[in-house]
Parts: structure tokens; sequence; C-alpha cells
């Protein structure tokens, strides 16, 4: 790749697999640095601090606003807070290396604000059927965080068009390959201003 490093932000929907593609992402291609986002909700059964996310009390996450230590930051699903520390974020792009945010639609347009030369990839499931059974399926949430996260959903979905490029997860494996070309391939010339 010439030039400098480029920053391609993943968002989509809840339940779409963002964290999962992210993670063969971290697995298979060491050279593309992926972000670790900040949150307030508690970690699910297998998640490691520092791996995962990085679990903070809301006084932290929000010393951390105050400070502009974070890219973006947001309230999801009017539950918990979630950012992108912004040092680390300069520090891999300063090295030359390709960087992954993997962020909320909130957080995806506050980035397009501040740093509009990144390269915005949605990641849609198959269905919205395949949507909810994959939802359902992991039994993360309790009925009632799963309809929040479902009407969350359903808005997310229509903002499909605001990305530059829409990458399907009906296959983990090709996904992450997928996403990986488009942080090795320059920026088109018709992307949008």
């Amino acid at each position: 790749m010439t030039g400098r490093s480029r920053l391609t932000v993943l968002a989509g929907p809840t339940a779409v697999g963002k964290g999962t593609v992210a993670a063969y992402v971290r697995e298979h291609y060491p050279e593309v640095w992926v972000s670790v986002s900040v949150t307030t909700r508690p970690p699910r059964p297998g998640e490691v601090d520092g791996v995962h996310y990085h679990f903070v009390s809301d006084e932290r996450f929000d010393t951390m606003v105050a400070e502009g230590e974070l890219l973006e930051w947001a309230l999801v699903h009017g539950r918990a807070k979630y950012g992108t520390p912004r040092r680390p974020v300069e520090e891999a792009l300063g090295a030359g290396r390709p960087a992954l945010l993997e962020i909320d639609l909130q957080g995806a347009r506050q980035v397009r604000a501040s740093m509009p030369d990144a390269f915005f990839v949605f990641l849609a499931p198959p269905s919205w059927e395949e949507l909810v059974r994959r939802l359902v399926g992991r039994g993360t949430e309790d009925e009632e965080e799963r309809a929040v996260r479902l009407a969350t959903a359903r808005v997310e979905l229509a903002a499909a068009a605001e990305f530059d490029v829409t990458v399907v997860n009906d296959d983990v494996r090709r996904a992450a390959e997928e996403l990986v070309s488009w942080t090795r391939t320059p920026v088109p010339s018709t992307k949008r201003d």
C-alpha cells in the first residue's frame, strides 16, 4: 500500500457479528491493527478485559470523554457507553499499519465527521431472520434487552447507504477476507465527499 495507512471503520447492527469478524481479522491478519474499545457494560461470559474490550466504570469513561481521550463514543441501546481510545489509533496509523475500528453506527458517524478520509464498511446480515437468530442464539441478553437491540438494529440497517461499501456476513472467514481486502485497497476516486 502506498501513501499513508488507511483507517477502516466497521459498523453494523447488533448481533451481525462485528466482534466475530474483527476477532478473525485479529487472529489471521496480524498486519492489520484492530482497536479495542472501552465500554461500561459488564463482560459477557468468556470476554477478557483488554482483549475483547477495556471494561471501565461510568466514572472512568466520563473522565476519558472529558479529557479528549476518545476518538468517538456513544451511549448504545440506552444502556452502556462504548468508545474508541484515540492514542492507540493514532499510534497504529503513525506506524504505517492499516487500522480497523469495530464500532457502532453512532461512533461511525462521529469518526466520519472527524476523520472523513477513513473508509467505512457496513457489515450486514444475510437476512433479518438470520440477525434475529444470531441475537437469540448467543443467549447473552434477556428478552427485554433483545427487544431493545432488535429495535435499534432496524434503525441501524437503514443506515447502510451512509457507508462506502457493504459486506454481507454470511460466512465469517469470507467476510473477514473481504474486509481485509478493503483495508489494503487505496481509497477509490469515487469515494463520496
